[in-house]
């Protein structure tokens, strides 16, 4: 049932089936009961609204927040993806073959920023942020039945790198953001180095340490305390000494600890980085480094608990210690 009432602005109009409420207003009571009448079929079950999945794309992007771990990074792809053809097509006629074939099409692109075909890892991420806007306009929006993306088949991924940082690497590139022989952070290049240096003794992601503040930092017990992370958990980081004389390096004040976002940390690194002879090693590889470092000093469930990790399974390449060198320690 719907009723319309008048406002100083034109009418409002109230619809309520299968018990789910909708309003919007117009300037006119025509197109007022126009809306009622197909926004009533719409909930009943009867009609789909006439969208696009470019359409789709851009209410995803509106309704996502900065509170939303990765959503800079969704809002920027959706936004791409809009100008793909695939975006133009009507929701209830998509069909699982149409991702299927912009999944072989796009894995044939190249990278805007490498020239390099576009990588199936990166191709996947898109498909499960797709997957993830068609299930909302299913769930939430009641704009699709069903998901056209379920029976979709996902590129093989190659396994998730887990390249060691050696010591002559770390201490050239300390080095190269000048905070080798002294931790400095009077520049956003040496803050950069610093970053680099507390991920190594942390195995933090970059994001966590750039949202570090000095409300969560427990210098006097030792550990830092992330109230949100990627997989949606908050948890406590112990801090090494060497990680407490990282974090006493940097100014006391409001705001980031570290005074950079994630934009000017990658170009900062890109940049001291290539000046050196190990242009090979990414910012993330010393989360990798890190988790080895600890996994010597941890057991598997306590690392778990550490770097935020809820598949036990992913951690034990990092336990890859031999039969006879557990031998040896068991007497």
């Amino acid at each position: 049932m719907a009723s319309i009432r008048p406002t100083p602005n034109g009418f409002r109009v109230q619809v309520y089936a299968k018990g789910q409420r909708d309003s919007k207003c117009f300037p006119t009571r025509k197109e007022a009961a126009h809306w009622a009448l197909e926004r009533e079929a719409e909930l009943k079950g009867a009609k789909l609204p006439d969208k696009t999945l470019g359409d789709a794309m851009k209410r995803y992007v509106r309704e996502l927040t900065e509170e939303r771990a990765g959503w800079r990074w969704e809002a920027i792809r959706l936004k791409a993806l809009q100008r793909d053809g695939l975006a133009s097509i009507r929701m209830e006629a998509l069909a699982g073959s149409d991702f299927a074939a912009w999944r072989d099409r796009r894995l044939k692109e190249k990278s805007a920023r490498t020239k390099k075909p576009v990588q199936p890892g990166t191709v996947a991420r898109e498909m499960n942020l797709l997957r993830s806007v068609l299930e909302v306009a299913r769930r939430d929006w009641h704009w699709i039945r069903t998901n056209p993306m379920t029976d979709v088949r996902w590129p093989k991924t190659p396994k998730g790198r887990a390249r060691r940082v050696e010591p002559h690497e770390v201490e050239a590139l300390a080095k190269a953001f000048g905070v080798w022989s002294k931790l400095q952070a009077e520049t956003a290049t040496q803050r950069t180095g610093l970053a680099f240096l507390f991920a190594l003794e942390t195995a933090m992601r970059s994001g966590e340490i750039l949202a570090l503040t000095w409300f969560n930092i427990h210098l006097d017990q030792q550990y830092v305390h992330l109230p949100k992370t990627k997989n949606g958990d908050s948890r406590d980081v112990p801090l090494t000494l060497r990680a407490c004389e990282i974090l006493k390096a940097l100014p006391m004040g409001d705001g980031p600890v570290f005074r950079l976002d994630d934009a000017t940390r990658d170009a900062l690194w890109r940049k001291m980085r290539d000046k050196t002879p190990h242009r090979d090693v990414h910012f993330h590889d010393s989360r990798a480094e890190a988790i080895w470092r600890l996994s010597k000093k941890l057991d598997v469930l306590q690392l778990a608990r550490v770097i935020g990790h809820r598949d036990l399974k992913s951690l034990m390449i990092y336990y890859a210690e031999s039969a006879a060198s557990m031998a040896k320690r068991l007497g």
